[in-house]
């Protein structure tokens, strides 16, 4: 992809405006819509949203999107909603030991409910404070339970089992991190306290290892970059056996959502490392160890997709899709084409991925790499200013998702597909634009110069 290297974040709030009026009206319309007996809404067909049964891994996302709504606009509607849909339906949430996604759903309501608190930006009750510290310590703690033991550390194991070891979860290594600077640590037999840093870390290092590859001729498909959806591993003596991918073409060609998960998880882990005191991570190897080779994941994914990206920042579902070649040898050299009849793009893993490449530059920048925090900072904002404007941004009232062109599982055929195309387009995930939202309130509030967005934002200051 070109990025735009004078784009400002103030240059996009005309289009973040924009995005605010439309998103509010959808989450209202979701909100008076949706049978929520069905399930949690997971991506639309035909512009309504509907369910899938994996897990109820997108709920989280439903009611974290009207309390960013509120945060964005400040209109007292999304923060009634996002306080009684938490309450209401958030809890069994808190205590699953079932999946590995604890980042995704009680960060997004609870952490950004307290994050407001700290923030002076609500009334801060102290009962209601303590309420939202309780769930994310009780989060942190169920997470890390889910453990995967190694020689070499361990895991937190996907809903596969033990033996899985999924890119994304990186993503929920953030809520053992809040709860680890809450005070927190998990309980484990004969009163042993394990440390949700040290469990975080360890599976930040996991992924690292058997998720990311680096050039280093791992295997004949190891390219600079490159990641795999899942890693599978021997339980009975903890070896490494072969990657794998649930969701993306193959276990080697690389699923650009799973790749943006890895960018936006290890980005967002550098950030909340730098505020630790160097004694708190002289346990787990040192600063230098430990920021070492997340910056070196951080940096290879983030530039594996920068070259495998159309000219407008937005990716194909799959780097290795097998109909690409279809596309004309340039086709990534001109604007993805989300109508095309060959492979669909997938604008979630734009909207995930431009999040962790604005914070990796913006990382970078504060450690003294100007030049290369530039680039990635300027990557990033140049894809968000895609997603803001059509064929992106669903302007169309009736349609329930906020940005087109999302894809969930394409391998099952799971996406909708429209009359008169043969790949699916023109549909929204949930997670596509809860992240759309949440990478938008990111840059709206560097234009504004207000608080920079974290997830520890609600920790204490």
């Amino acid at each position: 992809m070109e990025p735009e290297n004078d784009l400002q974040p103030s240059d996009l709030e005309g289009d973040l405006d924009r995005l605010n009026d439309l998103s509010g009206n959808k989450i209202l319309a979701i909100d008076k819509e949706y049978d929520e007996s069905k399930g949690s809404p997971v991506f639309t067909v035909e512009g309504k949203y509907t369910t899938r049964g994996w897990t109820e891994w997108t709920q989280g996302f439903v009611h974290g999107s009207a309390i960013l709504q509120f945060d964005a606009t400040e209109d007292e509607r999304f923060l009634e909603l996002g306080r009684r849909k938490t309450v209401k339906a958030m809890a069994p949430h808190l205590t699953h030991f079932g999946v590995h996604d604890h980042g995704f759903n009680n960060v997004s309501t609870y952490g950004n409910l307290l994050r407001l608190q700290r923030e002076g930006r609500v009334p801060a009750d102290e009962w209601e404070t303590n309420f939202y510290e309780l769930a994310l310590k009780c989060s942190g703690a169920v997470q890390a339970k889910r453990w995967t033991k190694r020689k070499e550390g361990g895991y937190i194991h996907s809903f596969n089992g033990p033996h899985s070891l999924f890119v994304d979860t990186v993503r929920s290594c953030r809520s053992l991190c809040v709860a680890h600077s809450l005070g927190h640590s998990l309980m484990d037999e004969s009163d042993e306290a394990v440390s949700l840093l040290g469990r975080a870390l360890a599976h930040a290092r996991s992924t690292a290892t058997h998720n990311v590859y680096y050039g280093e001729s791992r295997d004949s498909h190891d390219v600079l970059g490159r990641v795999t959806h899942e890693a599978v591993f021997n339980v009975a003596d903890g070896t490494f056996r072969c990657p794998n991918s649930q969701q993306g073409f193959s276990a080697f060609t690389t699923w650009t959502r799973g790749l943006a998960w890895a960018m936006t998880g290890f980005a967002e882990q550098l950030e909340y490392l730098a505020t630790l005191d160097d004694f708190a991570l002289d346990p787990f190897g040192g600063r230098p160890e430990v920021t070492g080779f997340m910056e070196k994941v951080a940096r290879a994914t983030c530039d594996f997709y920068l070259e495998n990206s159309a000219v407008d920042g937005i990716p194909y579902w799959d780097t290795g899709a097998p109909a690409l070649c279809k596309l004309g040898e340039d086709y990534l050299s001109r604007p993805a084409d989300p109508f095309n009849s060959h492979e669909p793009v997938d604008s979630s893993a734009a909207a995930i991925a431009c999040q962790g490449l604005i914070r990796f530059g913006h990382y970078l920048q504060k450690q003294g790499d100007r030049e290369s925090g530039q680039r990635y900072f300027q990557a990033g904002m140049t894809i968000l200013r895609t997603l803001l404007n059509e064929p992106y941004i669903s302007t169309d009232s009736s349609h329930q998702g906020l940005l087109l062109h999302s894809v969930y599982h394409h391998p099952n055929g799971w996406d909708h597909v429209p009359k008169g195309q043969k790949v699916p387009c023109g549909e929204s995930s949930m997670w596509g634009d809860y992240h759309l939202r949440e990478a938008a309130l990111l840059v709206q509030r560097l234009a504004r110069n207000e608080p920079y967005l974290t997830f520890f934002g609600c920790l204490p200051a």
